[in-house]
């Protein structure tokens, strides 16, 4: 969910307003995803490089973090239900604030129940760490191959992602999900974050299903 800041710049507001936007933002696609029957939606809520931010833009995301989870209700209308990906509470580097820890903890209880959409927010998430993770706990096991990786990612049961989405004019991979998106199809937009609705959502899927590169 990139270009949050950048929105916030050209209309001459402060980074927080764009990552206030992004919020809503993202509630908008999960109601188009849901209604358009997405299987599965995971987003990049904050990575594992984010905590070096200014402190004030930390804080104003961890409440919007915290806000975010506690839409419980939304998600329940949508029939949609909340996973979490990231480095583990307990485990050593692990930086998620407690009363957000609490916020993720009550949405999956809350939402479990759903059968249709599962929307996973990457919180304090960072593929290289997750990966290093995995790899260590598969060799507690035995040999390491590509199924004993896979096993030992955060959440084993997310299927291979079938397409991913860079907003914000950003031509490149950044460090989210690189075991889970070899082979999908990328769809890159020069919409910042706030500005990604539902209809770039349908040239996303369009362009995902007629195979054309964006």
């Amino acid at each position: 969910m990139d270009g949050n800041g950048r929105w916030a710049s050209r209309k001459g507001l402060p980074r927080t307003d764009g990552h206030t936007a992004g919020e809503e933002a993202l509630a908008g696609v999960v109601r188009a995803c849901a209604a358009r029957s997405v299987g599965w939606l995971t987003v990049f809520g904050f990575s594992t490089e984010n905590w070096v931010r200014p402190r004030t833009e930390v804080r104003h995301i961890l409440s919007l973090h915290r806000k975010l989870f506690g839409r419980i209700n939304e998600m329940n209308e949508n029939n949609a239900r909340t996973r979490w990906i990231g480095r583990p509470f307990a485990e050593p580097g692990a930086r998620t604030p407690v009363y957000v820890q609490k916020a993720i903890k009550k949405a999956i209880a809350d939402t479990e129940h759903n059968t249709g959409l599962v929307v996973t927010v990457a919180f304090d998430y960072g593929s290289r760490a997750e990966l290093v993770r995995a790899t260590q706990r598969a060799m507690l096991a035995g040999p390491v191959s590509a199924n004993s990786i896979s096993e030992n990612l955060y959440d084993p049961s997310m299927p291979s992602v079938d397409l991913l989405v860079r907003t914000s004019g950003e031509s490149r991979i950044s460090n989210f999900m690189l075991w889970q998106i070899t082979g999908s199809k990328v769809f890159f937009t020069e919409r910042t974050w706030p500005d990604f609705d539902a209809a770039e959502l349908d040239l996303a899927l369009t362009a995902y299903a007629t195979g054309v590169s964006s």
